[in-house]
């Protein structure tokens, strides 16, 4: 019974994490690509780059259409629905094995037989390391992705300015420059795919490119334990009041979690 509670916690956040994923993605790429945007000093920022989320996004959709937006959604899909449902699976997992370990010792008179903090922390922390370290290649795979395009884009701008410098210096104008200028301009940055990614990141650093920031990854899985460890705390103690209260009610809405906190 305990195992399948699981495999239900753990669908059920792979479909929630979907869901979410396909609502927010294309912000998750506009956000990606800012943070790895590198522009030297002596350059004036790009309007789209100072201008606000909402430009960046009409930007990408003028230059690359829908598919920049939703470049590398595919893997990300797949992460997301890998990443919650593991995170989901194990931790009721862990969570069961955990309560069962307290009814034991409550039975040889230690403890209530509930967990306590420490415990759901300890829950939360396993099943986010699990999850970190067998969807990590994923991720890294989809923010090459995100990224590839924006990446493309410095290379042409980089041979535009070549190509100009060589003109000023030989004296080359009139129709063989423009000609030179608009092939340039009529080469559009496209997403590539999946393999291709995976390809570069073999190349780059081997198996461990797909590990790529392990360990800072590792130390954010404290940010979500710390916040299901509050969460379960929590509804320990709404049940404890209603018990008191004599309202005989086993559930609690999330949103009566939310007040508590």
């Amino acid at each position: 019974m305990s195992n399948s509670n699981a495999i239900a916690n753990g669908v059920a956040g792979a479909g929630a994490g979907i869901i979410a994923q396909i609502l927010t993605y294309p912000l998750q790429t506009v956000n990606t690509r800012q943070q790895t945007e590198r522009i030297a000093k002596s350059k004036p920022k790009p309007p789209t780059a100072a201008a606000g989320t909402l430009l960046q996004i009409l930007h990408v959709l003028q230059t690359e259409g829908w598919g920049g937006l939703y470049s590398g959604l595919k893997p990300s899909l797949f992460g997301t629905a890998a990443s919650q449902g593991i995170y989901y699976y194990f931790y009721q997992l862990f969570k069961n094995k955990a309560e069962a370990i307290a009814v034991v010792r409550k039975h040889k008179g230690r403890g209530d037989g509930t967990l306590g903090i420490f415990s759901w922390l300890v829950v939360a922390a396993l099943a986010g390391s699990l999850n970190v370290l067998l969807t990590n290649p994923i991720w890294v795979l989809v923010t090459r992705m995100q990224t590839h395009t924006q990446a493309e884009r410095k290379i042409m701008e980089s041979k535009k300015e070549a190509l100009l410098k060589e003109a000023s210096e030989n004296g080359l104008i009139g129709s063989t420059l423009q000609e030179k200028l608009d092939e340039l301009e009529s080469t559009k940055p496209h997403p590539y795919g999946t393999i291709h990614a995976a390809r570069e990141v073999y190349t780059e650093a081997g198996i461990r490119g797909f590990w790529k920031g392990i360990i800072p990854t590792l130390i954010m899985v404290c940010n979500p334990s710390i916040q299901f460890m509050i969460y379960e705390t929590s509804l320990k103690r709404l049940k404890e009041k209603r018990s008191a209260n004599k309202h005989g009610l086993k559930n609690v809405s999330a949103l009566e979690v939310q007040h508590n906190l």
